[in-house]
């Protein structure tokens, strides 16, 4: 099962803050676009949203077999992939502000 790349994404917001700051890192081969690599986190997380709400709703509905401690591992993988992306997004507007207010 894939997980959101944190480390990744930490990666790419170090590279970033390198370039706003002058240093011009080099491109490493196979290195993934910033962009591309935050759509796939939110669709694995809006993915792993999708499978918590189709499983609560099977547990209360009989469908499936389902176990309640099943529901509740989805329910708490979509919690935390989802406070993870959240923490990104954060440190992503923190740098742009922190960027955005650098004396030129």
């Amino acid at each position: 099962m894939s997980q959101i790349d944190t480390s990744g994404m930490l990666a790419q917001m170090r590279a970033l803050a390198e370039q706003a700051r002058g240093a011009t890192p080099a491109e490493q081969p196979g290195e993934s676009d910033f962009t591309a690599l935050l759509q796939r986190s939110i669709d694995r997380v809006n993915e792993l949203q999708q499978q918590s709400r189709s499983a609560k709703e099977a547990f209360r509905t009989g469908e499936g077999e389902l176990s309640l401690a099943e529901v509740i591992l989805a329910s708490e993988k979509a919690g935390i992939a989802f406070q993870t992306l959240l923490q990104v997004r954060n440190k992503v507007v923190q740098a742009y502000k922190d960027v955005s207010n650098m004396p030129l």
